[in-house]
């Protein structure tokens, strides 16, 4: 059975990614501080698979913890989410997500070469294209200065990792996500922020349930069809599935370069204003709205082109925006009924 560590495995993406990796029959470890995540998500993963992974409450900033922590755990793989992620805190605050994402990275990636650790997972963005000319995106799409401090973190991690691999002859796949939507299919993992949420989707589910006044459409001025932002949103548990299947890959040693990069998208663009009438008509409900100016380190568009993860990892989503809307709307239904509060940090 396959060690595997997730950093950050207690957060939106991470759990539902421990969740895939303990169905596939890996023996699946977790950090996690709690900066953006809950001891409860520990418990759902547990309600939903039966198997308990192993905790650690580690801030990987703190490089005598986390060399502790390899010095003790033979691991076969390492998936790293462990970030900041909110793009407008970032623009607020850029010393703490340089410090927080890249000083994190460093000391995995240390491990990793001390420990001897060959499998690396990185949880990339597509911010690291900042607006690029054409779409949809590839991956050979130039990359260009990213908008945000969170997506400049994400472009040095990618450079950091492709130096490491090749001078330390590791392994490495970079998962550039888009815009994850949706909840687990038992609707006890999801998109559950601390604080106001920073992305679209748990916006709207918090308005609908009463949470918040009005959703904040941040600029209507761009020049799409509807005047509102282009992005690519993608079922979480499809990108879940993407990890399982890169992982594989890896452990398998199907990869030809030391880190091989992987859009994850559905490759079609929606405005905002096309996300609230889907998730109007999904679940029958009115998402009171009002505009408000462009928000800094957005841009206009982004959608990907997924071919290569489906040549190469055998990936593709296949969870409809429709069913994307209504996992994401149960549950922030049963966040609501039982009450399950996320403390700030």
């Amino acid at each position: 059975m396959k060690k595997i560590l997730v950093t950050g495995g207690l957060g939106y993406i991470g759990s539902h990614v421990v969740v895939v990796l303990q169905e596939a029959g890996f023996d699946v470890t977790i950090i996690d501080d709690f900066s953006n995540s809950s001891i409860k998500v520990l418990e759902n993963i547990f309600l939903i698979t039966g198997i308990k992974p192993s905790f650690f409450e580690i801030d990987l900033k703190d490089k005598v913890k986390v060399d502790t922590f390899f010095k003790a755990n033979k691991i076969d793989g390492i998936i790293h989410f462990a970030a900041y992620k909110a793009v407008g805190e970032s623009v607020q605050k850029p010393l703490d997500y340089y410090r927080n994402n890249l000083e994190g990275l460093l000391n995995v990636l240390e491990s990793m070469e001390q420990y001897q650790i060959d499998n690396f997972i990185f949880s990339s963005s597509c911010s690291v294209y900042g607006q690029a000319d054409q779409m949809p995106i590839i991956e050979k799409t130039p990359l260009k200065r990213a908008e945000s401090p969170y997506g400049k973190t994400k472009a040095m991690g990618e450079e950091i990792i492709s130096d490491f691999t090749k001078a330390m002859n590791k392994n490495a796949i970079s998962l550039r996500y888009f815009n994850p939507v949706g909840s687990h299919k038992s609707y006890l993992l999801g998109d559950k922020s601390s604080g106001i949420p920073n992305n679209l989707l748990p916006y709207i589910t918090q308005t609908a349930s009463g949470l918040r006044e009005q959703l904040i459409v941040f600029g209507k001025d761009y020049e799409t069809k509807d005047g509102t932002a282009i992005r690519d949103y993608v079922d979480v548990n499809d990108i879940a599935d993407a990890h399982v299947l890169a992982l594989q890959y890896l452990l398998h040693k199907k990869n030809k370069d030391k880190l091989e990069f992987f859009n994850l998208g559905s490759g079609t663009g929606s405005t905002v204003l096309e996300i609230i009438e889907a998730f109007e008509r999904a679940n029958n409900l009115k998402i009171p709205y009002t505009i408000s100016n462009r928000r800094e380190g957005d841009i206009q568009e982004a959608y990907a082109d997924f071919s290569k993860a489906k040549e190469k990892l055998h990936w593709q989503p296949k969870t409809s925006l429709e069913i994307s809307m209504k996992t994401a709307w149960e549950f922030e239904k049963k966040l609501k009924e039982n009450e399950f509060k996320i403390p700030n940090h």
